[in-house]
């Protein structure tokens, strides 16, 4: 019996990720995002997860075996994100509701679900690092509890299995997300390079020096098939990173080396790539026009904020991945490996020179 899935933000780096793992594996996906690409293999579904009438009406002939959801939508403060993003989910789980169809529902969230929410990131009582799935919820607002609670609520209403992903930063290839720390250094690189700065690390002397891990998205991708098709993985929240760890000072040296460029040494004091790359437009205008790349707008490139937040973080993060491996997942990626990945996409692309 062939599988349905939908994805839900598929566009993404994430949903774009589980989506080609998908059809891979001969699933039937439909892929549901604002603007659907016409990839082959894939059923295009167009909708605006604020509008519920939108979303029943793409998904009214649909009847999924699986939902990944994939995608939120970034907003001014923690309790527009809470209000959001829990109605976003909501507003898919009431679509596909008649459908009487969905098995498993897995929903992607993050480590901000031990660091707090931007507003209150890395501060106040955190757990003890590496943070571990047991570790209770933070005495914070936070929108991906909010979402856990919508699809804990539609599991006991609907009887379908759930499964909660937790990625450190993801790393993948999505032009226009607002979370690319990947893209957003193979630009800044680029920039230095054409211009001659210094490759400076953005981030805290703490994420300089202290051990920590990612998560590509095709690791990302693989878990979710996982924990979908384990029964012993229902209903159950789940830590996912590459499987290895490092520390930046050594990646910055490797990234550094990708692109033929000398790793500056550690800052005298702080330079947020917000700051460093808030005129840079012009020159990457200027670099675009001279390799004859596709994109020109900087913008849909980087996210100088999200990355600036990862790296800048006052404290050490690391992520235990033990219950997933002990119940049976076993994939590893490489994280120079998957930086070097995403670049070389980016140069096929012609995204980057």
């Amino acid at each position: 019996m062939t599988q349905t899935a939908l994805v839900v933000g598929a566009s993404g780096i994430v949903g774009s990720a589980i989506t080609q793992l998908l059809i891979d594996n001969k699933w039937q996906v439909a892929a549901l995002s604002r603007q659907p690409s016409q990839s082959q293999g894939v059923i295009p579904v167009a909708a605006d997860l604020q509008d519920p009438a939108s979303l029943e009406h793409a998904l009214a002939d649909l009847k999924p075996t699986h939902v990944f959801i994939t995608t939120w939508s970034r907003q001014a403060t923690e309790a527009e994100n809470i209000r959001v993003n829990a109605a976003m989910l909501r507003n898919v789980l009431a679509a596909i509701r008649p459908a009487k169809s969905v098995e498993h529902v897995a929903l992607v969230t993050g480590l901000k679900h031990y660091l707090g929410p931007f507003e209150a990131y890395g501060k106040g009582s955190l757990p003890q690092t590496p943070f571990r799935e047991e570790q209770g919820r933070l005495n914070v607002e936070n929108f991906y509890y909010a979402q856990e609670d919508e699809l804990f609520a539609a599991a006991e209403k609907d009887g379908f299995t759930w499964s909660v992903h937790r990625p450190h930063t993801v790393t993948g290839v999505a032009v226009g997300n607002a979370m690319n720390m990947a893209t957003t250094l193979a630009v800044y690189a680029s920039i230095c390079k054409q211009t001659n700065r210094p490759f400076v690390f953005p981030g805290s002397r703490v994420q300089w020096d202290s051990l920590t891990d990612m998560t590509d998205a095709r690791q990302l991708a693989k878990q979710q098939l996982w924990a979908a098709t384990t029964p012993a993985a229902a209903n159950q929240a789940f830590n996912v990173t590459n499987g290895d760890v490092f520390r930046w000072k050594w990646m910055w040296s490797r990234i550094a080396e990708y692109f033929d460029l000398p790793a500056a040494d550690y800052p005298a004091s702080l330079s947020p790539l917000e700051k460093q790359m808030a005129d840079d437009q012009a020159v990457w205008t200027q670099i675009v026009a001279e390799h004859s790349l596709k994109e020109a707008d900087i913008g849909r490139l980087i996210s100088p904020w999200h990355t600036d937040a990862d790296l800048g973080r006052p404290i050490e993060v690391i992520t235990d991945m033990s219950k997933s491996r002990a119940m049976g997942f076993t994939a590893y990626q490489a994280s120079d490996q998957a930086f070097f990945d995403v670049f070389d996409k980016l140069r096929e692309m012609r995204l980057i020179p």
